[in-house]
């Protein structure tokens, strides 16, 4: 794996996403349940669940369920992956206009993003991951402090 892979430009890991962590697991749960019930069997007699468990399966596969902002990812429209490209800058936090106006905004959903950001230049990336790591098998999820929906100026 890029040691990169699984760092958004921004400076998110996606190892603490809920889509990653506990609503994947959440989905495989469920997934496995109703295989030992026999839905993958009968199920497909019922309206829409062709569909319904090709989602839940996918929805179990983060590779599926959003590949990572390095592999598109993520929202579409999103400004920063689009800068951070242009300038040739792995992360924004090596980036001279750290933390730049786009970066600031999605901070305001994200409250640990900065702090996490100069954490990374501080001790460097391959640190900061294993840290990251850890802190995923605490549980922790970015959604369990976000303070409200954020919008990334799509400039």
């Amino acid at each position: 794996m890029n040691e990169l892979e699984l760092v958004t430009y921004c400076g998110l890991y996606c190892g603490l996403c809920s889509a990653r962590g506990r609503i994947q697991r959440q989905a495989e749960t469920l997934r496995q349940s109703m295989t030992k019930d026999g839905y993958d069997v009968w199920g497909a007699e019922l309206p829409g669940f062709k569909e319904f468990w090709t989602f839940l399966r996918d929805l179990s596969d983060p590779e599926k369920s959003c590949p990572g902002c390095r592999q598109d990812g993520g929202p579409p429209f999103c400004s920063i992956r689009k800068c951070a490209r242009q300038r040739g800058i792995d992360v924004c936090v090596y980036c001279d206009e750290y933390p730049c106006r786009r970066v600031e905004s999605i901070a305001k959903g994200y409250p640990t993003l900065i702090a996490d950001g100069r954490r990374m230049k501080e001790i460097g990336v391959e640190t900061w991951i294993a840290e990251q790591e850890e802190r995923a098998k605490t549980g922790f999820a970015y959604v369990d402090i976000r303070c409200h929906p954020y919008e990334v100026p799509s400039d």
